[in-house]
């Protein structure tokens, strides 16, 4: 993003960066993951005060591997031509993601393994 990165990461540059951050992310998030620089945690407890601050080596792995699913799918398809074809795919890959994690009411009372199964098994009840 132009204008948010600088030589060195000062506290004006990291405020910069999280509220912009925090403006398209649209909710509070309940956590952050960064890396260590010494600057981060007065600017986050500044900004997002209710936000535990994670700095362990690998924190972010689930975060980093989660869309590893997705570009597994997409390789035999070999890659998305359109547009309109990435959003239909990546907005269905995300719903069955939360799904699996238990985001939504559909699927509940079941272990995760069957949960997809149990919710589409819902929905086409409703149908």
């Amino acid at each position: 993003m132009p204008g948010l990165a600088s030589a060195r990461r000062d506290a004006e540059s990291a405020r910069r960066f999280f509220r912009q951050a925090l403006r398209t992310l649209k909710v509070t998030p309940t956590e952050v993951v960064t890396d260590a620089a010494p600057v981060y945690p007065a600017v986050l407890d500044d900004l997002v005060p209710s936000a535990s601050h994670y700095i362990e080596r690998y924190a972010d792995n689930p975060i980093e591997t989660d869309h590893g699913h997705l570009k597994h799918r997409l390789r035999p398809m070999r890659g998305l031509r359109t547009d309109r074809t990435a959003q239909a795919i990546i907005a269905g890959h995300a719903f069955i993601q939360n799904l699996r994690r238990g985001h939504y009411e559909l699927g509940m009372g079941v272990p995760p393994s069957s949960r997809v199964a149990a919710a589409f098994t819902e929905l086409t009840l409703m149908i």
